[in-house]
């Protein structure tokens, strides 16, 4: 079993390591929520909660808001200790789908008989009249998220790290598995066949959309994209977001897989480019320092498998055959890619003040080297010979944003790009 340092534990009367448990901290100010408010519909909901809960807010994420509710009845009440969740879109929204409550609250209750990870329903609230939003109540699954390190306290061998990778992607292989079709609610997620084709293009509207001057117009990979989308390979459950800071994990046993957390973009997909999505955040521990830096999840970790090992088992697992992976990695990069300037567009123009966003542009630069890199890889260097030529002014003002850099950055950058993508650019500037 995982080495895991014990401590006492505060909310429970068993001996757990209390330590490595994931908590809330202090709700953030302007982020308050009315507890009273809550408790009061909940108890018409015919919940069984005693008093006022105590309140603390989850720090993961950057989009829904996420409370703790602790409710703890007094000896001999009649009212039950409970542990709730709460998860609301923030203040000030205006695209409610990209913040959907009803959405999610309804796909984790369709899916919670035949998927085991996902947490206990309580109660949706579509009446923004109690907290101003609609939101929802489910039950605190107790455990360890594993985000860019595991916790102090959890101490994983080379093969307890590779049963946690196998549990994780075991997890995502059951999900592409559950028979959406005994469901309705699930039934009624998707739009049908042309998945893949729909998010090539969705992805290329919202970057361009989103770029500011200094980062590269992605011209070549949306290109590239375009044309070698191929037909959805199947239509299942997708969870849009799979990470490791995404699932909890046992306690007793770091190596579990107990919960899977955030579906507000689950929907009916291909799994493949769920799969591809994923391994974009899949950071192993010989890539560069920028996306050490950026890491999300431990699999860095000796032990992880590589991606192209995660591939080759979630292969051998499902049966499914790929005549063109390349085509899913880059998709997943260029995704991140826009996921990261959507957020760094509201930086630069002074949308938010967070000074953790102010660098995601270098992001940008380094997941659209990896995406050059692939699409090389794949064509051949010859690629830059007879398929870049719509594409030489945008690779000519890309080229002299990288020479603009600083150093390490530019050395980085320099280091993933195609040995000829700079000599395509010199042809240009004779031109």
């Amino acid at each position: 079993m995982a080495t895991v340092h014990h401590a006492k534990n505060t909310d429970t009367d068993k001996q757990t390591p209390s330590k490595v448990l994931d908590k809330g901290g202090a709700v953030r100010e302007g982020e308050e929520l009315d507890a009273n408010a809550v408790s009061t519909w909940l108890r018409d909901q015919g919940v069984d909660i005693a008093g006022e809960p105590t309140v603390t807010q989850f720090s993961g994420g950057a989009s829904n808001w996420t409370y703790r509710l602790q409710y703890e009845s007094e000896d001999n009440a009649e009212s039950k200790s409970q542990d709730l969740i709460l998860r609301r879109p923030p203040k000030g929204t205006k695209a409610k789908s990209a913040h959907d409550m009803v959405r999610e609250y309804t796909v984790q209750k369709a899916l919670k008989d035949a998927y085991p990870y996902v947490p206990k329903m309580v109660a949706l609230c579509t009446d923004e009249d109690v907290i101003g939003a609609d939101f929802y109540v489910m039950e605190r699954m107790e455990g360890i998220i594993p985000r860019a390190n595991l916790p102090k306290g959890v101490d994983l061998d080379p093969e307890q790290t590779r049963a946690l990778c196998t549990n994780v992607i075991d997890a995502l292989v059951e999900l592409h598995q559950v028979d959406y079709k005994e469901h309705p609610d699930l039934v009624n997620l998707g739009r049908g066949d042309g998945y893949c084709e729909r998010q090539v293009s969705g992805w290329d509207k919202r970057y361009v959309k989103a770029k500011t001057p200094n980062v590269p117009s992605f011209a070549l990979v949306r290109q590239w994209l375009g044309k070698h989308t191929p037909a959805d390979s199947k239509t299942c459950v997708i969870h849009n977001d799979w990470r490791f800071d995404n699932v909890i994990l046992d306690a007793a046993d770091p190596t579990k897989v107990i919960g899977v957390l955030d579906w507000e973009m689950a929907t009916l997909g291909d799994p493949l480019m769920d799969l591809g999505s994923a391994l974009a955040y899949w950071i192993e521990e010989d890539d560069n320092i920028i996306m050490q830096q950026s890491r999300r999840q431990p699999t860095h970790l000796k032990g992880m498998m590589t991606r192209d090992e995660v591939v080759a088992y979630y292969l051998k697992q499902t049966g499914l055959e790929i005549d063109n992976w390349t085509f899913y990695e880059v998709f997943g990069l260029f995704r991140l890619a826009g996921i990261v300037q959507q957020i760094y567009y509201r930086y630069y123009h002074k949308q938010t003040t967070n000074p953790a966003f102010k660098n995601f542009w270098i992001i940008v630069h380094v997941l659209h080297a990896k995406c050059l890199k692939l699409i090389a890889q794949y064509e051949g260097e010859a690629l830059f010979t007879s398929h870049v030529q719509p594409h030489l002014q945008d690779m000519g003002v890309d080229a002299a944003m990288i020479e603009q850099l600083p150093s390490p950055i530019q050395s980085v950058i320099k280091g993933i790009l195609p040995k000829s993508y700079f000599g395509q650019t010199a042809y240009k500037a004779e031109k």
